[in-house]
């Protein structure tokens, strides 16, 4: 029971850094072309800010080995 319940909470620590890095990499997409069809040389600064939000993925992955491993 307690193994399981181990497995089930690295899943939810992976599960919900990954949709909170899909609901703010979508809000923070559709500003990002809205503002390259403005101005074109913000292509690098909308990539870097794209990037950002898969920090939270990873934090959540470090999490769940965490969990798992320790």
């Amino acid at each position: 029971m307690d193994e399981g319940l181990r497995f089930i909470a690295a899943a939810a620590a992976v599960g919900v850094a990954a949709l909170g890095t899909g609901l703010a990499q979508a809000r923070i997409g559709s500003a990002g072309v809205g503002a390259l069809a403005e101005k074109p040389d913000l292509r690098g600064t909308v990539i870097l800010l794209l990037a950002i939000p898969e920090t939270m993925i990873v934090l959540g992955f470090v999490v769940a080995a965490m969990i798992l491993f320790l």
